[in-house]
């Protein structure tokens, strides 16, 4: 039996890890978190080229008509090169919740956009409360309008669509939300990492259709955070990997009493630690992985375990990564802080470790109850 993936989806991996080194050094990153923009431009529009944006999305819309196995991949080069795109708010998301939940009608008018990059999806399900099964919305959806206030929401500052979850009645429901449009207002607000904007999303009666099931949109948006989360921690992995190999390579060529800093045991011990956190999040991530391409009923179980393990292997190696640098990691000049930012916004883009941990919990609580 062959767990690898097969050599057509190597060669993805492989032309994606090619394109990105070529588009998208690290220099493109620190040049959008030092400047205004919100997210590089050029390189968004190459990657809608690449047809990465429409991997998963069937070619009748647009799409390059992959699947799910071809996205993680993409997305751990898209985490290894740091890309300063919204990448994981318009694909992992609002591509999904289209994909899975939208009408035929809702496919064809938004799935091309999101596709050809015309359009930036993203999921307001936030509201500075920390809950992920929508127990204390205060957002509504009435009459086909939408009013509340979402945040922080990811990309929300540069989104033109948004899948929106509020009270709808005596339950809640997702909605589709044009943010460009009547009624909707938006303020960028500071993130940890200023090359992944975050904003506040202010809606007052903006038009809404409902996506999916009416009175199903915890259960719905449960649902796409767990395949969300799937493909987020590979390109968390991704970060990590790049990461490790960075900090490798400095210590290797770092001296200290004429000898390098990487043969010291200490060092050797925590750059082991950090290996060994990555790999597990690795394996956690293709069982995952497996689960999502296959529609298993074990994928909430498979979700939660990969986003905890690849949120703690990703802010593990951020923080060594600045130590293991000395006092050069500290400055403004290396990379290390790209990293560092990167890992503490991944890590709450689809709610907080914590409370994927608390999911897992309750996952297994209720297959040992069963």
């Amino acid at each position: 039996m062959n767990f690898d993936f097969s050599e057509d989806q190597k060669f993805i991996q492989h032309t994606a890890r090619e394109y990105l080194a070529e588009h998208a050094g690290l220099d493109v990153c620190r040049a959008v978190l030092e400047s205004d923009s919100a997210y590089a431009k050029d390189l968004w529009q190459g990657v809608a080229e690449m047809g990465w944006l429409g991997a998963a999305a069937p070619e009748a819309h647009g799409g390059a008509g992959m699947g799910h196995l071809e996205l993680v991949l993409i997305a751990e080069e898209i985490g290894r090169a740091l890309a300063a795109i919204p990448f994981s708010s318009s694909v992992y998301v609002a591509m999904e919740a289209l994909l899975q939940h939208g009408t035929d009608a809702q496919k064809n008018e938004y799935l091309p956009r999101l596709c050809s990059g015309e359009t930036i999806g993203t999921f307001a399900f936030g509201e500075g409360v920390g809950d992920l099964d929508g127990s204390a919305l205060r957002t509504e959806l009435s009459g086909g309008k939408v009013s509340g206030t979402k945040l922080p929401v990811c990309d929300g500052d540069v989104a033109g669509l948004a899948i929106v979850l509020a009270r709808d009645g005596d339950g809640n429901s997702l909605a589709l939300v044009d943010l460009a449009g009547e009624g909707v207002s938006r303020t960028a607000l500071k993130s940890i990492d200023p090359s992944r904007s975050l904003a506040r999303v202010e809606l007052a009666g903006a038009p809404a259709e409902v996506l999916g099931e009416a009175g199903k949109g915890a259960e719905l948006a449960s649902g796409l955070l767990d395949r969300a989360a799937v493909i987020m921690a590979f390109e968390q992995i991704g970060s990590a990997t790049r990461a490790l190999e960075i900090t490798k390579e400095f210590t290797m060529g770092r001296y200290a009493f004429g000898r390098p800093v990487a043969s010291f045991q200490a060092i050797k011990h925590r750059m082991a630690d950090l290996y060994a956190a990555i790999e597990l999040a690795r394996s956690n991530a293709f069982y995952a992985a497996w689960a999502l391409s296959t529609g298993d009923d074990d994928l909430g179980i498979a979700a939660a375990a990969a986003r905890v393990a690849a949120c703690g292997a990703f802010q593990l190696a951020g923080e060594e990564m600045v130590q293991f640098h000395g006092g050069v990691g500290f400055t403004w000049e290396y990379d290390c802080h790209l990293f560092y930012r990167r890992a503490q916004y991944t890590s709450f883009a689809l709610g907080t470790a914590a409370e994927w941990r608390e999911k897992l919990v309750k996952h297994l609580e209720a297959r040992h109850a069963a």
